[in-house]
């Protein structure tokens, strides 16, 4: 079944109409005729609207509400990912895969080893493009909101937006020498440790990785360095490694 994003006021108690792109790709990509059913999202309360088309315009596509599905596949907690820059097109992977597993928003942070360096101009291209991947990952998966791609931030500032989260991961390949450090078995107990309406904040390193600073800095502020293993995990990889193990502690 195809899922589509509209906005809140798209949606009435009995109806429910799609505009814009999704028109003609309703009508001439998919194919989808009269009496087909979809679901649509409106990106806010995670509710699942089921819905029949009952007409199919040039510029819009009008469809009769069936039912709604309250319980959503939304996870019960918040995950922010604060994903250092990456080179080449991995964050567009990155994003793709975080959406899919259930990211409630992602933020892309400048930190001391990225070696991308965006200017302004490209900075806004690019978050218009991830936003998009957002989108599609999120229809794709049929999720309840399509989660936010934030500009840019420098490290300190992402460290004071997750400063009231709940909890705060930052995945570090030294973890299991720093002070207090419980390897392996203290992360599982940690993330066995996460429950329902949190907001959890997962920091992953660039290419290069963190540099010391960056997690005194994160360790100052309340932020729990982890370990993912004994192998050394791409910046690709690590953030939806974290990612699959909260998501299987928290899915109902």
């Amino acid at each position: 079944m195809y899922h589509f994003f509209v906005e809140p006021s798209q949606i009435s108690d009995r109806s429910v109409i799609i505009t814009g792109d999704d028109v003609n790709h309703i009508k001439n990509v998919i194919r989808l005729k009269e009496g087909d059913e979809i679901s649509v999202s409106n990106g806010i309360d995670g509710r699942d609207y089921r819905c029949g088309i009952t007409e199919i315009t040039d510029t819009e596509v009008l469809c009769a509400l069936r039912f709604i599905k309250e319980d959503g596949v939304e996870l019960p907690s918040k995950v922010y990912l604060f994903q250092g820059l990456p080179k080449g097109d991995k964050m567009e992977f990155i994003i793709q895969k975080m959406v899919e597993l259930g990211v409630h928003e992602i933020i892309p942070v400048a930190m001391k080893r990225c070696v991308v360096k965006l200017d302004d101009k490209k900075a806004k291209s690019k978050i218009a493009r991830w936003q998009g991947i957002s989108e599609a990952a999120a229809k794709q998966s049929k999720r309840g909101i399509v989660p936010r791609i934030h500009d840019v931030m420098q490290f300190q500032q992402a460290m004071e937006y997750a400063g009231d989260m709940d909890v705060k991961l930052v995945p570090y390949e030294m973890a299991d020498i720093l002070d207090g450090a419980t390897g392996m078995e203290g992360t599982k107990k940690l993330i066995d440790s996460l429950g329902s309406g949190q907001r959890i904040a997962v920091f992953i390193g660039p290419e290069g990785g963190f540099e010391e600073s960056e997690i005194q800095a994160a360790a100052a502020l309340g932020m729990k360095p982890i370990t993912l293993g004994r192998r050394i995990l791409r910046t690709e990889t690590a953030g939806m490694t974290v990612m699959a193990w909260i998501m299987y502690r928290l899915e109902k």
